[in-house]
Order: structure tokens, then C-alpha cells, then sequence
């Protein structure tokens, strides 16, 4: 802390205990934040107004304004006045100065050196005025120019800090998804305690409308959750005894009672908080590149300014003109917008991507993925649902009932995974089971048990065969079929008759086909990495529409795989297990589906919370839009600067007369730093597509919804029916949500309406249509007057 204070700055040490308010507020981000805006707000009131008194009495005579004699006769006493008035400005404004001329006496400048020196050399020069006037000399005041370029600077940074303070918006929304209280049972009794005071083991009652306090597992009742704003998901998700529940989320319908297995900041939201606080706080390597054009800048525009100086004073030995252009060049030049320029695009497209289930933990991940050229896709978890399913079941001579309870009362027996997915598919078809007698398991081949007298056996090919068991030519080649396509294949036997086949494979994810023609549409090679063989890697390959295949390979090889695929361009990969962390870790970019293990989660650069591989779609998206963001940024901040700064040093004088007055500088160069952050706020705008908008064959628009955001806006009421419960109302936000154009969408139940707001491109048609393929009905349409 001596150190950083040494340097000109202050620091204090960061004490994160969760996300409660007396914890993580008070030393977060967003209260910093609000900190800046509203002493900023102080500050600049003060200076204004005294600023205003100023200029009324140094330049009011001009405009007739009446003034007292004695300011009019005594040069002296107007010099005076003038001074005692800019030292309060000066001194609320003090931070100019202090770190400004440290940084300066350093030897390292930076942008307040070039404001100290600006404003500090007009009120030197008007000091010296005041001992002039005593003498009886007549000389030229500037305590109005000194006043002005400080509360010019001012207006500029208090819109700057108002700016940035909307972006800690996702963060701000995060934090208050944590309730203050929980309800717990202690003993027999049921007390409310505050959420910090929770701790593991405790057993918390959840109502319909209650946020969940802490992480843990239901241990009995049922709920409908919102989950939105840690997934993005809009769809209430089912839960029930013994599934994971995460703080923050919302219980919608029904009643359950808790077990709490994680408190504070091991909690997944106060995760996601730090996260979303460190990757904003991080810097890009673009913006390293921004901080050391500033720090030679710095130097060049002070040599420039005292450049400046002598040749004016050598050309026409104007002392008034040269001191004028000279303060203008530093002041005009101060290069607050180059630093600006990346830092608030980088905060706002991590907070955009967290509020839409994608967490981004640093800004270089967010630039890295921006270069990506090829895209590798685990398998098991990424592209498919990562878990056996029953895909088909083939009848030799019974019923399907009969055969479901047959196998799924001796698989219930077993813990493997095809055989959980067997016994699941048999309760869904509402299957009877029952205990079998003599369960056994032959390793590698099978199992067996005996149900009503009967022995049977459940197995592969070689387990029917040396058993003895006859397999029909047509039973076989279905099951050849079947194993084409990349299916295990399980004969069901009774008494040595084959009686069935059930075919079990682990399916791709309903949005993945999508999801790798979007990468493909936005130029990304697509490459898919895995441990299966071939036959099995080519047939979900086709399946996801995916040309290029890596199988057959360790979790080792994985990696070597990506080091190969590296050679043609940047490489990004997706994954989930265990067995995907090193190559997460190896690759430009490793991006995490939520779903996955800790360990995949925490070696990867990118977590998607929703599961669904379409959001690499769109955090690619992201990625690139924030970095044309930032591009177009630096350009602007860059441009200016050549511009403005020979304008300020006098160029345009000699043949048009032109030549700038420092306050005059110092409104520019505020307006330069406004419009950088203003063009990063454009990204909050920025519209995630969906599998279901999305048409495989459209190529997806990189600039789509980033240049609406101050497009005109009309409010808008509509009234439905057909709505009557939590579900209906997500479904009918989704619909209107997916409309391009609209925002702010509020469903009620209470009043059957929804209210919204809409872009002019919107037309009352697109609406009524998205809410009837929604399955309900708008009965009325209204904007507001």
C-alpha cells in the first residue's frame, strides 16, 4: 500500500467474504463506482458555480453586465478577487495536481500531468498578474482559463464515471440476486436469520417467490426455479429431491426444504461475482498496447507544448498567443479517451455476456477467442447430452411392455450406465418392475437373473453366444445396423429365446447441428476431438454436421492434437470432463460447458452456465464485437489527438487566423472521452441468437442489435389470454423477447398484459404473431399517448 501510495495513488486491501452486502459491496466494483460518480457530481457543482461567478466578473464588462466600481477601477483588487476565487476549484480538484506532478517529477507523465501543468501554469501566470497590477502594469488574467480547464475536465470525467457506472450493471444485478434472510429450521423451531449467517448443514425452507440464500441439495418438496439470471435460461426448471440448487435463483412454484452445502463465497453466484469482477478489472493485451502509446505520448505532447511555446515566442514574440497555444496543446492532447478506449468496451461485453449465462473471466480471453480460427468440440457432454439414453427398442415375439419390465426389472440390479439409462426409459413407458433372484454380473459381457421362474440374460453378442442363445439372421443384421450408427446394442434372452433387442447411445444435443453451422457461417473451421473410435466419432459427426474428425484419443492426446491444430491459426476448444482440462489449458482459449466437472470448469477461460453449445456461437460473437469496439475506440481517441493537437499548436493561424483558447481545448478533449465510452455503452445492445431464430444456412449478421441501442423507443401494452401460470408468463416473455427491436418486456398474470418497449422497426403484427406461436392470444394493443 506505501508503495502504490508513493506512486500517487491509494489502495486498500480486498475483504470478500461472500456476496452479502456488508462484505462484497462495500469493497466492490459497483460501489467504487457509484463512489466516483457521486463525488464527481460534488465536485463538478462546485467548480461550476464558482466558475460561473468567475467568468461573470472577469468577462461580464463585454457584455454590458454591471460590475462593482471597485473592480472596475482597481486592477489590483479585480486580480485578487479572481484569485481567492480559483483556489477553492483548484484545491476540490487537488488529485489533478497531486498525482499529476508526482507522476511528472518521476520522470513517468501521465494524462493529470498534462492537466496540472495546463491549469497550473495559467494560474501561475495569473499570480504573477496580481504582483503586475500592484506594480501598476498592465497584464492579461487567466484564472478564468485555469477554472474552466478544471471544471471542463470535470464535466468530462463525472459523465465518464456515470458511464462507466452503468456498466457494472450485470454485476449489480448479480449481487442483488442474493436474498438478505433465510428461513431455517434450528431444532423445532423455523427463525429467520440473516443469509451471512447461514452455515453448512443447515436446512432452509423455501417458498413460492423466494430467492434460494446458499448452494445445496432438496431434500424434500418440488419447485419450478428461475434460473435465468445465473444460465440465461427463461424456462422455470423442474427440481426435485436430491437435485442441486444454486443461491440466487428464484423458486417460482412450490415448497422445499434444503440441505446447505456451500455458504458465502464458495457459493456458484459469489463465484461468478469475482469472476465477472476480475475479467472487468483485467486488462486485454490491446489495451497493454494502449498503455504504452500513453506513456510515450505523455513525454511528446509536453516536448510539443514547450515546442509550441518557443516558436511562437521566437516567430512573432507574443508572449499572450504562445502561453495560450502552449497550455491548449497539453490540455487538448491529454490522451484520457486512448484510456478509456478499451477498459469500458472490455467491462461491458463481460457483463453482457454474464447476464446471458457466459462467463468470461479476463479480458485477454475475450480478446484471444476474437482470433480464434478453428474450433475443437468434445464429444461426449459438449456436442451430445453426455449420459446413455434408449434411442430403440426391437421386439422378437412379446410385447414392448413385457419386454420393458423384463429388462428393467434385472438392469435395476446393476450400477452401469447403460443400465440406469435402460431402467429410466422403463419407468417413462411406465414399465412394472420388480425384484429379480440371483443377480450376477459376467465383466465384459452381461448380466443375469431369474423373474418368475424364468432366467434371463441381458448382454452383448458374445454373451448370447456362449450361452447358447439362438439369434435370428434378421435380429442380427438390425443389431449390425443399429451398431452402424454408432449404438450399443443389448440382447435380452429368457430361457435361451431371444425375446428382444434394445439399442442405448449417448444422443447430441437438440441444438448442436445449429450450433456448428452457425460457427461454420461465421468462418470457423470445426473440428471434433475425442476418445471414441471412429466408427462411433463419424457417426455423431454427421449427425452434428461436423467434416473434420480427431478419435481415439487420451486425454493427453488431446492436447497434442491442439498443439497440431495450432500450426494453421489460433485454436479455441469446448469441453466438459475431467478428461478435456489439459487440453483447455492448452488451447488459445478453453471454453467450459457449466455442466461439466470443477476441474474443467476452473482450467478454462470461458464457462458457458446454460450448457448449450450454441452459446460459443455467441460468445465468439461477443468477442468480436467488442473488439471492433475497441478498434474503432482507438481510432477515434488516436485521430483526434493528430488532428487536434497542430490546431492547438497554431497551425491554422498564420493563413485562417484561427487559433484555440485552452477552455476551449479542455471541452474538447472532455467530448473525445464522452464519446469513446459512449460508443463501448453501444455493446449493451448487443442481441444473443438462438438456436431456435437461427436458419442453418443464414449467414449470421456480426453487427446485429450493436448499432440499435439509441434507436427510438415507444412504449407498449398488450393484453393476452390464455395465460395462467408462472411457465406461461416465460413462455410469452421468451416469445416477445425474441422479437428484434423489443425490450424491457414485463409479463403480469395478475392483469393478463404484458408491457414493453419497442424499436420503430417493430410492427404490432410481429408481436401478436410471436405471441400466438407461443400459443396465446393478444386481445388488445396499446402505445402509450
Amino acid at each position: 500500500i506505501k508503495a502504490v501510495e508513493k506512486a500517487g495513488y491509494g489502495a486498500s486491501i480486498i475483504k470478500n467474504g461472500g456476496i452479502n452486502k456488508n462484505t462484497f459491496i462495500k469493497t466492490g466494483r459497483v460501489t467504487e463506482e457509484k463512489a466516483e460518480k457521486s463525488s464527481g457530481l460534488k465536485r463538478l457543482i462546485i467548480s461550476a458555480v464558482i466558475s460561473l461567478v468567475l467568468m461573470y466578473i472577469s468577462m461580464g464588462h463585454m457584455f454590458g453586465l454591471p460590475l462593482p466600481l471597485i473592480l472596475k477601477e482597481r486592477r489590483d483588487i479585480m486580480a485578487l478577487t479572481q484569485f481567492l476565487l480559483t483556489l477553492p476549484v483548484v484545491l476540490i480538484n487537488y488529485e489533478y495536481f497531486t498525482n499529476g506532478l508526482v507522476q511528472l517529477f518521476r520522470l513517468k507523465p501521465n494524462m493529470n500531468s498534462l492537466i496540472a501543468i495546463g491549469s497550473g501554469a495559467a494560474m501561475l501566470s495569473g499570480v504573477f498578474s496580481i504582483y503586475a497590477a500592484m506594480l501598476g502594469k498592465q497584464t492579461e488574467l487567466y484564472f478564468d482559463s485555469a477554472v474552466m480547464i478544471l471544471t471542463l475536465i470535470d464535466i468530462g470525467k463525472y459523465l465518464e464515471a456515470r458511464a462507466k457506472s452503468r456498466t457494472g450493471d450485470a454485476i449489480e444485478k448479480l449481487i442483488k440476486l442474493a436474498p438478505e434472510t433465510a428461513l431455517v429450521r434450528r431444532g423445532s423451531q423455523e427463525i429467520r436469520i440473516p443469509s451471512s449467517e447461514l452455515r453448512i448443514g443447515d436446512i432452509v425452507l423455501v417458498k413460492a417467490g423466494s430467492s434460494i440464500p446458499a448452494d445445496g441439495e432438496i431434500v424434500s418438496g418440488t419447485a419450478s426455479l428461475d434460473e435465468s439470471a445465473l444460465t440465461g435460461e427463461s424456462l422455470p426448471q423442474d427440481k426435485s429431491v436430491g437435485d442441486k440448487v444454486s443461491s440466487g435463483t428464484v423458486s417460482v412454484i412450490g415448497y422445499f426444504e434444503m440441505r446447505v452445502d456451500f455458504v458465502g463465497e464458495d457459493t456458484v453466484l459469489s463465484k461468478i461475482i469475482r469472476a465477472v469482477d476480475e475479467a472487468m478489472s483485467s486488462k486485454a493485451p490491446i489495451q497493454k498496447l494502449a498503455d504504452k502509446v500513453s506513456g510515450i505520448f505523455v513525454p511528446c505532447v509536453i516536448a510539443v507544448s514547450l515546442l509550441t511555446l518557443i516558436i511562437w515566442l521566437v516567430v512573432t514574440r507574443d508572449i499572450e498567443k504562445a502561453f495560450m497555444s502552449a497550455v491548449s496543446v497539453l490540455v487538448i492532447s491529454c490522451p484520457c479517451a486512448l484510456g478509456l478506449a478499451t477498459p469500458t468496451a472490455i467491462t461491458v461485453g463481460v457483463g453482457q455476456g454474464a447476464q446471458d449465462g457466459i462467463l468470461i473471466k479476463s479480458g485477454e480471453a475475450l480478446e484471444a477467442l476474437n482470433s480464434v480460427k478453428t474450433m475443437a468440440l468434445d464429444k461426449t457432454g459438449t456436442i451430445t447430452e453426455g449420459r446413455m439414453s434408449v434411442t430403440d427398442v426391437i421386439l422378437c415375439g412379446i410385447s414392448e411392455p413385457e419386454l420393458l419390465c423384463k429388462i428393467g426389472s434385472v438392469e435395476s440390479m446393476s450400477e452401469h450406465p447403460v443400465a440406469a439409462a435402460i431402467v429410466k426409459y422403463a419407468k417413462e413407458n411406465a414399465a412394472e418392475l420388480r425384484i429379480p433372484a440371483d443377480f450376477r454380473t459376467v465383466t465384459g459381457r452381461g448380466v443375469s437373473a431369474v423373474l418368475d421362474d424364468s432366467e434371463l440374460l441381458i448382454g452383448n453378442i458374445e454373451f448370447m453366444a456362449e450361452s447358447g442363445v439362438n439369434i435370428p439372421k434378421r435380429s442380427e443384421e438390425k443389431a449390425a445396423e443399429l451398431g452402424n450408427e454408432g449404438k450399443t446394442v443389448l440382447y435380452c434372452a429368457e430361457n435361451g429365446v431371444l425375446n428382444g433387442l434394445v439399442a442405448v447411445s449417448d444422443k447430441i444435443k437438440p441444438d448442436s447441428r445449429a450450433a456448428v453451422n452457425a460457427l461454420k457461417n461465421i468462418g470457423l473451421e470445426v473440428v471434433m476431438i475425442t476418445g471414441d473410435n471412429e466408427k462411433t466419432a463419424k457417426t455423431i459427426a454427421s449427425k452434428a454436421g461436423i467434416d473434420k474428425i480427431i478419435s481415439g484419443v487420451l486425454p493427453t492426446g488431446k492436447a497434442d492434437a491442439l498443439r497440431a491444430l495450432k500450426t494453421s491459426g489460433s485454436v479455441a476448444i469446448t469441453g466438459d470432463g475431467i478428461n478435456d482440462a489439459p487440453a483447455l489449458a492448452a488451447a488459445d482459449v478453453g471454453i467450459a460447458v457449466g455442466s461439466g466437472t470443477d476441474i474443467a470448469v476452473s482450467s478454462a477461460d470461458i464457462v458457458l452456465m446454460k450448457n448449450s453449445l450454441f452459446d460459443v456461437v455467441n460468445a465468439v460473437r461477443l468477442s468480436r464485437a467488442t473488439m471492433r469496439i475497441i478498434s474503432q475506440n482507438l481510432f477515434w481517441a488516436l485521430i483526434y489527438n493528430a488532428v487536434c493537437i497542430p490546431v492547438a499548436a497554431g497551425v491554422l493561424y498564420p493563413a485562417f487566423g484561427i487559433l484555440l483558447n485552452p477552455m476551449v481545448g479542455a471541452a474538447a478533449m472532455s467530448l473525445s472521452s464522452v464519446t469513446v465510452v459512449t460508443n463501448a455503452l453501444r455493446l449493451k445492445g448487443f442481441k444473443f441468437i438462438n438456436p431456435k431464430s437461427y436458419e442453418n444456412n443464414k449467414p449470421i449478421d456480426e453487427n446485429k442489435g450493436v448499432y440499435e441501442v439509441f434507436g427510438k423507443t415507444t412504449s407498449v401494452r398488450l393484453e393476452i389470454s390464455g395465460m395462467m401460470c408462472e411457465h406461461c408468463i416465460a413462455h410469452v416473455k421468451k416469445a416477445l423477447e425474441s422479437v428484434k427491436g423489443v425490450t424491457d418486456v414485463r409479463v403480469s398474470l395478475e392483469n393478463n398484459s404484458a408491457e414493453l418497449k419497442m424499436k420503430s422497426s417493430v410492427k404490432e403484427d410481429m408481436l401478436i404473431k410471436a405471441v400466438s406461436d407461443a400459443g396465446y392470444t393478444v386481445t388488445a394493443f396499446k402505445t402509450a399517448d
